[in-house]
């Protein structure tokens, strides 16, 4: 640490805040003349017309979601929303914008509902002496992350195309259909069922009972799970048993995510269609038709329920597909798999790359405020 920055104590470094009436999210308005600031991802999260009465906050100020954990640097004034934020207004000698960037290096944990901020509370501040060596720093840093930021985005749109370049192609598949395709109901080349519709009593260790909240980007994930008894296991598998070559599709809340059962199963499934193989069709092109972006959109449109959209097992029976023959499934699940293979690796190396970004910024922090930052030059990412 620098000789010439001080310490104090959280509590120390900032103004003392008067809370008045604060605007709950049944409130909010979509536009208005004052932005509300509340825990949400977004800066702004609504709008209010009349500030009187109201916590009218004047920038610049930090906001800390002691539940969220998120902190926020706001340069603009703006009224609070009622849910649990807490506004942070360094005294006169804190840069705001230094102290925001110093919380972002302290490790918060999980500690739970409304416990963050009494760890906040322990905490030392560390600062240089005066307001402009805290601006160099800040001027650093800001130009640090503005190069990191960019990188991020232009990372970010990069996989999105690679992610977009694959559903064209999938799309195009079967917009593009031959003659030699022809048109069927699910339920007249698959045996469609699903799972229970009861709900057993959970246990501690047992048999997994899987949900659609269970697939997930095409793939199975046992974590969070919940347990079922044998007997409850015995029993839903007599209406709805999955074997390897099954295809899993979600019936309710975020309609579709097909998947392959691959590995022997040990669970029965709840609100999840289950696509029976056979050996006179591809089970993989299956997936691939129903992830479809015809198919999807079509389901959504048709999906039924108010607070949360399902299809039904009849729906499903009777859906309408165009197929082809075996050997033309089996050569469209080859193309198709081959360009998934080539996208996930550019995926990965996108992801790979935005981690690194945030480990960058994670290391910056951290040496600006071990007083490693040099302010007699500027740096260079």
């Amino acid at each position: 640490m620098k000789e010439t920055w001080l310490r104090t104590d959280f509590e120390n470094c900032l103004e003392k805040v008067k809370y008045k009436n604060k605007i709950h999210s049944k409130d909010f308005k979509p536009n208005g003349l004052f932005p509300i600031v509340s825990q949400e991802k977004d800066y702004i999260s609504g709008y209010w017309d009349n500030s009187e009465d109201l916590f009218k906050v004047d920038a610049p100020v930090i906001i800390f979601g002691d539940h969220t954990r998120v902190i926020k640097y706001i340069d603009f004034s703006f009224v609070l929303g009622a849910d649990g934020v807490k506004i942070l207004k360094p005294k006169p000698s804190i840069h705001p914008k230094f102290l925001y960037y110093f919380l972002l290096n302290v490790d918060l944990g999980n500690l739970g509902y409304a416990r963050h901020y009494r760890l906040l509370k322990e905490i030392e501040i560390s600062y240089p002496n005066t307001l402009n060596k805290q601006q160099l720093i800040v001027n650093i840093l800001d130009e640090c992350f503005k190069a990191i930021d960019q990188a991020k985005a232009n990372t970010e749109r990069n996989l999105k195309n690679a992610r977009e370049l694959f559903d064209s192609y999938l799309q195009g598949v079967f917009e593009r259909r031959g003659d030699d395709w022809h048109e069927k109901k699910l339920g007249e080349i698959f045996d469609v069922r699903d799972g229970t519709h009861e709900s057993p009593k959970y246990i501690n260790k047992g048999f997994p009972l899987v949900t659609s909240k269970n697939l997930k980007d095409h793939r199975l994930v046992l974590d969070p799970i919940k347990y079922i008894s044998e007997s409850d296991y015995i029993n839903i598998n007599k209406r709805s048993k999955v074997d390897v070559g099954d295809v899993l599709f979600a019936m309710i809340g975020t309609i579709g995510n097909p998947v392959v059962v691959e590995d022997e199963p040990n669970y029965a499934i709840k609100n999840v269609a289950l696509f029976k193989g056979n050996d006179n069709q591809s089970s993989n092109f299956l997936k691939y038709l129903l992830d479809s972006k015809l198919t999807k959109d079509k389901m959504i449109e048709d999906a039924k329920g108010t607070t949360q959209k399902f299809v039904g097992l009849g729906y499903l029976r009777s859906f309408p597909i165009f197929i082809p023959s075996l050997t033309k499934q089996q050569a469209i699940v080859s193309q198709l798999d081959a360009l998934r293979t080539e996208t996930k690796k550019l995926e990965s190396s996108f992801l790979e790359k935005m981690t690194d970004l945030d480990e960058l910024k994670k290391s910056i922090l951290q040496k600006a405020f071990a007083g490693e930052i040099s302010t007699d030059r500027a740096m260079t990412v």
